[in-house]
């Protein structure tokens, strides 16, 4: 198994690129922001201007916070790229963003979203789950958005396809400060392993 964490300094944050159908949702990527600049946090994000992933990084630019934004050049090409971050990495591909994102970070909060932000979370988890990694993971449940998939997650392991250390790898929590405390608070299990029946 990769190292444990020695400590959250910078977090990666997945989510949509549109605002998504409630106000409550922008609140929240705004209240994430401003919560990870407040602790001295460095935010890693996809890199875009648009959606909760704009939100996020405008919010923690406000409050004084260090901003990575982390995007291919197809995206820049579309002129959805962040112009006022601290930083911002152009990649070649979506598959050297995600790995750059991940090399980055020391802790990951997935937020509302669509395909891209599960599969980011998904690939996360993965890599977490073959030893690969060993860095928290956790979900900012808005309003219950999450909860059909935390759901889908306890099924996994009632079907055995998932391991219940490995199904506890998934943190969640509704206010950014709580689950922030979790992600810092969080240590790896060296007894998982991911296969069930050896």
């Amino acid at each position: 198994m990769a190292a444990p964490v020695t400590g959250l300094r910078t977090v990666c944050v997945f989510s949509g690129s549109s605002p998504g159908a409630r106000p409550s949702y922008t609140d929240a990527a705004a209240a994430l922001g401003r919560e990870v600049a407040s602790r001295g946090l460095r935010l890693v994000y996809g890199g875009a201007s648009v959606g909760l992933m704009g939100t996020v990084a405008d919010a923690a630019l406000a409050a004084g916070g260090e901003v990575v934004g982390v995007i291919p050049q197809h995206l820049v090409d579309r002129e959805v790229a962040h112009p006022g971050l601290t930083e911002l990495r152009v990649t070649t591909s979506m598959h050297e963003r995600k790995a750059m994102m991940a090399t980055l970070s020391d802790g990951f909060v997935a937020l509302p979203g669509g395909f891209g932000t599960l599969e980011e979370l998904a690939e996360i988890l993965t890599w977490s789950q073959l030893g690969l990694q060993s860095k928290p993971s956790g979900l900012l449940d808005v309003e219950g958005f999450f909860a059909p998939l935390l759901a889908f997650f306890d099924h996994t392991v009632t079907e055995r396809f998932v391991s219940e250390r490995h199904r506890a790898l998934v943190l969640s929590a509704d206010a950014p400060g709580a689950l922030l405390d979790r992600l810092a608070d969080w240590r790896p299990d060296p007894a998982a392993t991911k296969w069930l029946d050896r």
